[in-house]
């Protein structure tokens, strides 16, 4: 399935035909800040400075094509009517298929500068985000989408409107190839769940459940089909695995054996990271942002620890206060960050120099400007 509207470009003719830029500044270290036109930067750090396959995660939250003014203080108006003399964070003006395309042009670049295992999570709202969607299934394959999640970001409203209360929006996300940087992101147990979930206790004193060794499905030949302690699985089932792996764990005293005959894999509480993650997450805005849609800390590291390694390199190109850039340093990765907002710009500086003042002093960290932009090496167009 594919969306039609005027006025969009082939692939071909975006990768080919993007201006490249010339950049004021080092970007030789291994996390780098550009302020400028991310198309025009994503460009040139995939054809310039050969940076394709190389960003193991992508993460974005692009404009939510609002037809707002975005300033400082997360004040809004909702017609583009600012002056010079206000203290605009960003301006999101775009509509229609002109916003549309705007992404897409962007996503068909970054797609070429993701690793063979990297992911790509794309944040948006409920508004537009169904026709990203298709955008993204276009670009990267509806085989490798992996979830919609919903982020529960404010508390419930209250209002005259004719609707239900908007408390959530949504990442999408996406990989390259089937082989991804997967690190099964998991949630602690609390008291509540341990006592739920691990109603036994053994001689030892210690929480555990029990669960079938079994599987739905009747296997007519192979191993899971054989006996095991000269019992076959039930009807119309298989054996979860070999039966001599089954022999080893009732060796290991991890099989519970019911009073019929039946027996269960045992599962210690205390053996157990926590539960798998779902795909509702509650990482809240934060009341007093210091710079316009300013996300949670908390949730882009979720999503940096699940889908890249130590040293992998992250991106995001509407870096915007620099929330994923601080994410990627606390947890050990290389990043580099994209944005044309100069009030951005400087928000993030400030936040990364608070982090860790060794990142100006040991060359670690390099910042640049877009100077100039050219339609190939040599030709100039502004």
């Amino acid at each position: 399935m594919e969306l039609q509207y005027k006025g969009k470009k082939s692939p071909q003719e975006i990768l080919q035909n993007t201006p490249i830029c010339s950049f004021e500044g080092n970007i030789n270290c291994k996390n780098i800040l550009i302020k400028g036109e991310n198309l025009f930067a994503l460009q040139t750090l995939l054809n310039e400075y050969q940076l394709s396959g190389t960003i193991d995660l992508i993460y974005i939250d692009p404009p939510f094509s609002t037809n707002t003014v975005f300033t400082i203080g997360d004040e809004r108006v909702s017609t583009i009517s600012k002056s010079e003399n206000d203290d605009i964070a960003y301006i999101d003006n775009l509509q229609g298929y002109a916003f549309i395309e705007f992404i897409r042009e962007r996503l068909i670049i970054a797609r070429e500068l993701l690793s063979d295992v990297g992911s790509i999570y794309l944040h948006i709202d409920y508004k537009i985000g169904h026709y990203i969607k298709i955008i993204m299934d276009e670009i990267f394959g509806i085989d490798n989408f992996h979830n919609d999640i919903t982020r529960i970001k404010c508390n419930p409203k209250n209002f005259d409107r004719k609707a239900y209360g908007n408390i959530k929006d949504m990442i999408l996300f996406y990989s390259k190839t089937k082989k991804i940087i997967w690190n099964d992101p998991k949630i602690l147990f609390n008291s509540d769940d341990k006592n739920r979930l691990f109603k036994k206790i053994d001689k030892n004193g210690r929480a555990y459940t029990t669960i079938p060794l079994h599987a739905p499905g009747e296997t007519k030949n192979g191993v899971t089909a054989m006996e095991f302690k000269g019992i076959k699985p039930p009807k119309g089932r298989h054996w979860r695995c070999d039966p001599k792996e089954l022999e080893e764990l009732d060796n290991a005293g991890l099989i519970e054996w019911s009073s019929n005959g039946n027996p269960r894999k045992i599962i210690y509480a205390d053996e157990k990271n926590g539960k798998k993650m779902q795909d509702i997450w509650e990482f809240k805005d934060y009341q007093y942002p210091v710079y316009p849609t300013e996300k949670n800390l908390d949730l882009i590291k979720t999503i940096i620890l699940a889908s890249s390694n130590e040293h992998s390199i992250v991106m995001d190109f509407f870096c915007g206060s620099g929330t994923t850039l601080l994410a990627a340093q606390e947890l050990d990765r290389n990043w580099i960050g994209i944005d044309k907002s100069y009030k951005a710009i400087q928000i993030t500086k400030e936040k990364i120099k608070r982090l860790n003042q060794s990142l100006y002093s040991d060359n670690e960290y390099s910042y640049a400007e877009v100077k100039s932009v050219y339609k190939n090496a040599t030709q100039k167009i502004s």
